[in-house]
């Protein structure tokens, strides 16, 4: 049951989740220094889903039954398993801080994707403008030249944009899955994006060789405790106490905070461009939520 309106503890939890999705970047960016991005997701994917696994036998529930599987599938590929790999990928050469802003650019990409393929969520005047701007924060963000000439450089961030649409895809998929108990389908989506991710591993990166540093296989733990873990619990929490629409404010932390852990923890420096599509891409979120609220 919903309380009646957000207290200091809805939006501390809130400010919380955002924090800690915010450091997916910043941890992956230390991951993939020395372990294959593979490898890194499928670590990350098969840890968390052994916590809640536990929470899981301990909680006395068990996980989904039935057809719904296909569903439960088709998130963890949408929603795990395609944006880790491409964004681990991506951010081999790409900064935390930067790859922050790219995933900015989901809550834009969901709005259109429900204009397409639902009748009660078309884009009207508001939410086509927040689109537009995000849009033109990508634009601003990559710049013509690597806009105008794809390929080498500019791959990286290519597929860490085309991570961030898999979430938006992956935001409609799960409508199909609020019908089940909280725990049990979280479990299950981890489960099911293991054994996407983990032949990944073994066919491309032999992990079993793979000379790790400290700083990378703490990272790694750190992703699958914090971003993978954690995080579902948090989801959980939030929803259960204010609902999804509140929880769909972290569209504008998760960006704020992967820029600060960047800046302060690996002294990425962002250039000019970088700030002002921030800026634009954060507006066209706020214009895009006004949308959906009328």
């Amino acid at each position: 049951m919903l309380s009646r309106g957000p207290g200091i503890v809805d939006y501390a939890l809130l400010t919380g989740l955002g924090a800690v999705f915010g450091s997916s970047f910043l941890f992956t960016n230390i991951a993939v220094q020395t372990v294959p991005p593979f490898t890194v997701v499928a670590a990350r994917i098969t840890l968390a889903a052994l916590v809640l696994f536990v929470v899981l036998g301990l909680s006395g529930k068990r996980l989904p039954r039935g057809s719904v599987w296909g569903w439960i599938f088709a998130s963890a590929l949408f929603g795990n398993a395609i944006p880790f790999s491409l964004i681990s990928w991506g951010q081999q050469s790409v900064d935390a801080g930067l790859t922050a802003i790219f995933m900015a650019i989901m809550p834009l990409t969901t709005v259109v994707l429900a204009h397409l393929v639902t009748t009660d969520e078309k884009l009207n005047r508001w939410t086509l403008t927040g689109v537009l701007f995000g849009l033109l924060g990508v634009c601003v963000l990559m710049g013509w030249a690597a806009l105008s000439q794809l390929g080498g450089e500019s791959l990286p961030q290519v597929a860490i944009l085309v991570g961030a649409m898999c979430y938006a895809v992956n935001a409609l998929i799960t409508r199909k899955l609020t019908h089940l108990s909280k725990w049990p389908m979280s479990a299950g989506l981890l489960l099911a994006a293991s054994a996407f991710t983990l032949p990944l591993a073994f066919i491309f990166e032999s992990p079993w060789q793979v000379q790790a540093s400290w700083p990378s296989m703490l990272a790694v733990l750190a992703l699958a405790a914090g971003p993978t873990a954690l995080a579902t619990g948090l989801i959980l929490i939030i929803i259960g106490r204010q609902g999804a629409s509140f929880l769909s404010q972290i569209n504008f932390m998760v960006p704020l905070f992967g820029v600060l852990f960047g800046t302060v923890f690996l002294q990425e420096r962002l250039p000019p461009n970088a700030w002002v599509a921030l800026v634009i891409i954060l507006g066209g979120v706020a214009l895009a939520r006004r949308g959906r609220q009328n």
